[in-house]
């Protein structure tokens, strides 16, 4: 992963050209609040003003868990390839919602344990599915490695064909335990704190769930100072291609949305191996789960979106992008103060 050392900080002189721009229209300052910002932000990102992001591309990265066996979730991790398909296919919730917004969709199939037949899923396997993380690594480091690589990859040749901006997402059943343990060691608060009932678990399934990520603290000892040794330990392939999307937009200069609470332990892994990562995404919602929130302020980054969403896919991911699409409709297109012969407001103190 020699390709880290080439991560820098966003042009600020572009920056601040967005800002400066955005003063000279025609309303009160920093009036449209976050959008403002992020508009900034890509700015940076593009080293330009002039914002595109008009070619937008979802990935889905699509893997299994051997933490399933644990009885942490309400179905089995054949239904992970089912869903697969039909995000390859376009008949998912994700192909819904992206075709609404003039966004294509990526299904990468990057460890799922069964194969699907689908001649329109991106076949980039690691591995058959994780270990079981409370008898073992769910990951050896090499399958870890191999999975952020194809994140890498994935933003590498996304930006060669075009790709603005990119949306990260995940389809994996039991994918929130994994996603539960890292944020419990990442914010350092106790598992039965920051672990949500998925897609819906009894109170006895969440009882099972918290217990099986102790096991897997208590076995592997993971530091939020160590995150591949997190990652290899406690998380998932498709945890570790989106931490590959975010380290990728770092290193490519793209724009990369965190979705909802899995993206968001991808995503904070990222920010730990190199905090300037945070310059390259953007927060869409605080998802419903109880460590969202927590790993969002953890990387200093604020979601537009607040309204419980928890479905995945990256489904909450695509919603910022109408928001960021009227943001630059007001950006390029509203009158401004030397239009109207209008004064400037000015920041008071």
């Amino acid at each position: 992963m020699i390709r880290l050392q080439q991560i820098e900080k966003p042009d600020h002189t572009a920056f601040l050209a967005a800002k400066a721009h955005w003063d000279s229209i025609a309303k009160p300052l920093g009036s449209f609040g976050a959008l403002e910002e992020m508009i900034q932000k890509i700015a940076a990102i593009q080293g330009t003003k002039n914002v595109d992001i008009s070619n937008r591309t979802a990935v889905i990265f699509c893997a299994d868990h051997g933490i399933v066996a644990e009885g942490v979730t309400q179905c089995g991790s054949e239904v992970t390839a089912v869903c697969a398909k039909a995000i390859a296919e376009g008949s998912s919730n994700i192909n819904a919602i992206a075709q609404t917004f003039r966004a294509d969709v990526k299904a990468v199939d990057i460890g799922m344990l069964n194969d699907t037949d689908s001649e329109m899923i991106i076949r980039k396997k690691t591995v058959y599915g994780t270990r079981n993380f409370t008898k073992e690594p769910a990951m050896t480091e090499e399958q870890m490695t191999a999975a952020i690589t194809t994140g890498m990859d994935m933003v590498r040749d996304l930006k060669a064909d075009g790709t603005q901006i990119i949306v990260s997402g995940e389809m994996g059943i039991g994918n929130t335990t994994p996603a539960s343990a890292i944020a419990s060691v990442l914010l350092r608060l106790p598992p039965e704190i920051v672990t949500g009932r998925g897609s819906g678990l009894s109170d006895e399934g969440l009882q099972r769930k918290i217990v099986t990520i102790q096991k897997g603290i208590a076995l592997h000892c993971p530091s939020a100072n160590r995150p591949l040794h997190l990652l290899q330990t406690l998380g998932g392939l498709e945890i570790a291609g989106m931490t590959g999307l975010f380290l990728g937009g770092a290193v490519y200069h793209v724009p990369v949305i965190i979705d909802g609470v899995i993206s968001a332990a991808s995503a904070a892994i990222a920010y730990q191996i190199n905090p300037i990562c945070t310059d390259y995404m953007l927060a869409s919602h605080c998802s419903g789960e109880p460590a969202a929130s927590g790993l969002l302020e953890m990387m200093h980054l604020k979601a537009v979106i607040d309204a419980g969403l928890r479905l995945g896919e990256g489904t909450g991911g695509l919603l910022l992008l109408p928001l960021l699409d009227g943001a630059l409709s007001l950006y390029r297109h509203a009158h401004t103060f030397d239009e109207e012969h209008i004064e400037r407001y000015k920041k008071l103190s």
